[in-house]
């Protein structure tokens, strides 16, 4: 095998492993926010509105987080920087 089917496959692997453990954050981070709004929920059913709106704009910004994930991994992915340095 080349240096070039090395680094390739090297460079699929990390972007895998960056993707699951990049994407388990945010996912507990959801979990947990959904499971307080339900608590506060269930002590002030008053509130209701208040607490849903912030809920949303929370689980937004969390998700922000996996998407940033995503966009980095592809990048590395099928445009990674490195690859020039080899290839010369």
């Amino acid at each position: 095998m080349t240096a070039m089917t090395w680094f390739t496959l090297a460079s699929t692997v990390a972007s895998l492993l960056a993707m699951a453990i990049g994407v388990l954050g945010p996912a507990l981070a959801m979990g947990r926010a959904i499971a307080a709004a339900l608590d506060a929920l269930a002590r002030q059913p008053e509130s209701a509105s208040t607490i849903m709106r912030t809920l949303f704009i929370g689980l937004a910004m969390i998700e922000s987080l996996a998407i940033y994930v995503l966009v980095i991994v592809l990048i590395v992915m099928f445009r990674n920087p490195l690859l020039a340095y080899l290839i010369k």
